[in-house]
């Protein structure tokens, strides 16, 4: 029989030394990120933001203008595109991704995903409640319910689609599928929050918030994901709980 050699000492050393690395390198940018949106959150709060929301607003929406810059139809576009960032929608990906989970009876992961949006969902809400920042001038025709900093549709879309692509990029075995998951994960958040600045019912500042936090707790998520699934308490890509 062909024996198998374990691997050098070397090869172990420095695997365990890249799961650092990247472990100390993930901390980093989300602490980053949750850094930036302090930063942001201190100057909205004191109104040094002022200026630059302005001009954002007024390059989407000349002032005297009735509706934003291009023609009906990008106004209905827009309409379309920030609707991927609601509650409804949202759910309803949700629930099909950890429906298609459950299926492959991967309950471990199907909890975690649930736990990690539902938990973006509380700290999206809670910090709109703690800052109260009021909206700008919403336009007619659009109604909104809840205060103004940070989006909830660029934060949770953040979280949801970021974790997302991370899981298929994590299932993916080509480097090409992994850039592209993740690729149509950024693509997604980014134009849900640009939506929202060109629909006037967000503040540029908003939408910055959003996704710092959104991708932060997203990052945070992975994290958490990761270590698990080291530690067998969550599934591994392309294994089966309960299989025997």
């Amino acid at each position: 029989m062909n024996q198998v050699t374990p691997p050098a000492p070397a090869a172990i050393v420095a695997r365990l030394g890249r799961r650092e690395i990247g472990l100390i390198a993930s901390l980093f940018c989300v602490a980053s990120l949750i850094l930036g949106f302090g930063l942001l959150a201190e100057e909205v709060m004191e109104g040094d933001t002022t200026a630059f929301d302005t001009r954002i607003a007024h390059f989407f929406r000349p002032v005297g203008a009735a509706d934003a810059i291009g023609p009906a139809w990008l106004h209905e576009m827009a309409r379309d595109v920030t609707a991927l960032g609601s509650m409804v929608v949202l759910c309803f990906l949700l629930a099909s991704v950890v429906g298609y989970l459950l299926l492959i009876r991967k309950r471990g992961a199907a909890v975690l995903l649930v736990g990690s949006i539902l938990g973006g969902t509380v700290v999206s809400f809670g910090l709109k409640l703690f800052f109260s920042r009021p909206r700008p001038d919403i336009p007619d025709g659009i109604q909104v319910f809840t205060s103004s900093f940070p989006s909830s549709h660029a934060m949770l879309s953040a979280v949801t689609f970021l974790t997302l692509g991370a899981l298929m990029a994590r299932v993916a075995a080509d480097a090409r599928l992994k850039a592209y998951f993740t690729g149509c994960a950024v693509f997604l958040s980014i134009v849900v929050g640009l939506s929202r600045v060109y629909l006037g019912v967000h503040y540029a500042t908003d939408v910055l918030a959003g996704w710092c936090v959104g991708s932060a707790w997203a990052a945070l998520c992975w994290i958490v994901a990761l270590q698990l699934q080291r530690r067998g308490q969550v599934e591994r890509p392309g294994g089966t709980e309960g299989a025997r």
